[in-house]
């Protein structure tokens, strides 16, 4: 698996934003934020149980990422027409402001490391990725276990300080001051 300091392996996939089969596809690629923060979370398939509950959390704060230069980015190994099909099923998902990568080769899934040896879909992988394309964060949960985006937006604001932060920091608080 890719960790922190490793470059973000080069990508492009089709992304599904919206409802409207006319209109929601589009190519994404590492390149396609240029300047921003990206926040790549993955789950394991769409039509599942814990998964909506991470994509409608996640959000429900994605103007907070967009606030702080981030773009926030789905990823799964399921084909842009089902992802289509699950936003068209539900509204709650049909609302979600961010795009949803299709990786059906399991191309960057794999580059990431992030495939389930057993199950060949993705954990619960998630990845902030600097503006010059590096891993500052690498979170995986059991397939079983939800995330927590607040404490992704957490993270996020801390690395974005370049400054030490102590444990339970939050945005506005003090950092450390090295010695």
């Amino acid at each position: 698996m890719l960790t922190v300091g490793d470059k973000l392996p080069p990508f492009s996939l089709t992304a599904v934003n919206g409802t409207d089969s006319k209109t929601a596809f589009a190519t994404v690629t590492e390149k396609s934020y240029p300047g921003k923060w990206l926040v790549i979370f993955a789950w394991p398939k769409d039509f599942t149980f814990v998964c909506p509950t991470e994509i409608i959390g996640f959000n429900e704060v994605e103007s907070e990422f967009r606030d702080r230069d981030a773009q926030l980015l789905g990823l799964s190994i399921d084909t842009e027409f089902v992802h289509l099909a699950w936003r068209q099923s539900r509204d709650d998902l049909g609302k979600v402001a961010f795009p949803w990568l299709a990786d059906v080769k399991r191309e960057f899934a794999s580059a990431l490391g992030i495939l389930d040896r057993n199950e060949g879909v993705c954990l619960r992988a998630t990845f902030i990725v600097d503006p010059e394309g590096v891993i500052r964060y690498v979170g995986v949960n059991d397939l079983s276990v939800g995330r927590n985006p607040h404490e992704v937006l957490r993270v996020l604001d801390a690395l974005q300080t370049d400054e030490l932060c102590p444990c339970n920091w939050q945005k506005g608080e003090e950092t450390l001051k090295a010695a």
